[in-house]
C-alpha cells in the first residue's frame, strides 16, 4: 500500500510487562503498520553486559502476540541507521528517558536527514525490566535462604501435637 506509515519500535522486550505495551499500543496509533524490533540475546549481553531472563524466541513469540504489532524484526546490531536501511520504517518511537541523550540526539539529526520521525513516549517508571529483574533476583535470595525466625522450615505439626 502506497503512503502507509511504517513505525519501528525497538527493544529488549524481556519480563514482558506494562511499559513495554504501552509503548507498543501508542506506537501503533502513530503509524499505519508496526514493526517490533527485538533485540538478540547476543546484541542484549553486548549492550547490558547480561543476557536476557527470557530467550530470544519466547520473546518474538511474546511480542508478535501483542495485537499492535504487525510483524517483529530481529536486531543483531545497535545501528539504527543500518536497522532503518533494511526495515525502511518512516518513525522510531522510544521511551523518554532516552530523550536528550547523546545518543539519541544525534540519532534525531542522523534521522531527520532521511525524513525519519523520532517519537518518545513516557516512559513507565514504576515498572521496569530492571526492576522486576531485582525483584526476582531477591525473592531468589529469600527462597534459598533459613526460614524466617518464628516460622517452621519442616512439616507444620498436627493439630493434636503428635
Amino acid at each position: 500500500m502506497t503512503g502507509e506509515r511504517l513505525g519501528y519500535a525497538p527493544g529488549v522486550f524481556d519480563l514482558f510487562h506494562v511499559g513495554h505495551l504501552n509503548i507498543l499500543r501508542r506506537a501503533r496509533g502513530h503509524c499505519d503498520r508496526l514493526v517490533a524490533g527485538v533485540c538478540s540475546d547476543e546484541l542484549v549481553v553486548r549492550l547490558k553486559g547480561r543476557p536476557p531472563v527470557v530467550p530470544l524466541a519466547e520473546r518474538l513469540q511474546i511480542v508478535r502476540s501483542v495485537r499492535y504489532v504487525d510483524e517483529t524484526f530481529v536486531a543483531t546490531v545497535d545501528d539504527k541507521i543500518g536497522i532503518w536501511k533494511e526495515v525502511g520504517f518512516d518513525v522510531i518511537f522510544k521511551g523518554d528517558d532516552w530523550l536528550g541523550t547523546d545518543v539519541w540526539t544525534t540519532l534525531e539529526t542522523e534521522f531527520a536527514r532521511v525524513g525519519v520521525k523520532v517519537v518518545y513516549f513516557p516512559y513507565t517508571v514504576h515498572t521496569s525490566s530492571t526492576l522486576l529483574r531485582e525483584a526476582l533476583r531477591l525473592l531468589g535470595e529469600q527462597s534459598l535462604s533459613a526460614p524466617a525466625p518464628g516460622r517452621l522450615a519442616g512439616p507444620r505439626p498436627s493439630a493434636t501435637g503428635s
